[in-house]
Formats: structure tokens, sequence, C-alpha cells
């Protein structure tokens, strides 16, 4: 499923971006997980700022949905939510897309950090409260280490 993703990436860049589909797509992609609408809603306008294109949802059963449908660089993820807790949506994403980086933030770093936890490897931890220049910024450097 990525590899179908980039080679369409690829062929929009080739053709210089000629239509809305192609600038769409172009963008690198985050999943957004956060149940905390005004948190959800900041995430979202600090990241389409950066020149993301994220598609955010308020648990993680409906992120999962979505991820199963089409493909993202990036899950950045709450881990306390209902439905589907972030660990356990971070553990389905990596199976369904192993190439996939996910990214915590939480107040509970504590738990993301548990080997017991079962979260990704080489996942990253952002703790509550943080500045957004932080979370762009470490956003940024996981999108160029997947590039």
């Amino acid at each position: 499923m990525r590899a179908l993703h980039w080679l369409f990436t690829a062929d929009c860049v080739k053709r210089n971006r000629e239509n809305a589909n192609c600038e769409r797509n172009v963008m690198p992609r985050i999943l957004l997980a956060e149940d905390d609408n005004d948190m959800r809603r900041f995430l979202v306008k600090a990241l389409q700022n950066a020149g993301y294109d994220v598609a955010a949802f308020d648990n993680g059963l409906s992120a999962y949905n979505r991820l199963r449908e089409e493909p993202f660089e990036l899950l950045l993820t709450d881990i306390v939510m209902p439905e589907m807790d972030g660990i356990e949506l971070a553990r389905r994403a990596t199976e369904l897309d192993p190439d996939i980086k996910v990214m915590f933030i939480t107040g509970f770093a504590a738990v993301a950090l548990n080997p017991d936890s079962k979260a990704p490897k080489d996942a990253k931890v952002l703790s509550k409260p943080f500045h957004l220049r932080d979370l762009v910024n470490e956003v940024n450097r996981m999108i160029q280490q997947a590039a």
C-alpha cells in the first residue's frame, strides 16, 4: 500500500502537480488521534501551517478505520482515549504498515515507555504540556527520516 502511495506521489511531482488530487497527496500525511477537542483543533492548525495534510479523529477506533483505507507517514496519537487507546492504535497501525512512524502525545509518558505496554519500540513520546514548536520540529525530523 505504501509503495503505491509513493509511486503516485512521485508521479504527481513529476507532472508538476497538475491537479488538485496530486497537490493533496504531495504533502506528508499525518493521522492524528486526540480525544480532547480543543487540543485536536490546536494540533491540526499547527501541523497544517507547517505544511502537513492532517486527518484528525477523536478516538483510536475511528483513526484505525481511516488508516485501513489509506496510507499515512506518521501516526500522532494520545494514549488515553475512548474506544481504542493510543498504544493499541499504534500497535495495530504498525501491523498494517511497518513503515509508519509513531509519536505519542501524552501526560502519561511512563506508560508509553513501559516495555510491557506493547507500544512500538521506535515510537517517540512528547509529554504534555509541550510547545507547538517542539511538536512541529519532532514531526519534521520523523517525516524526514521516513523519506
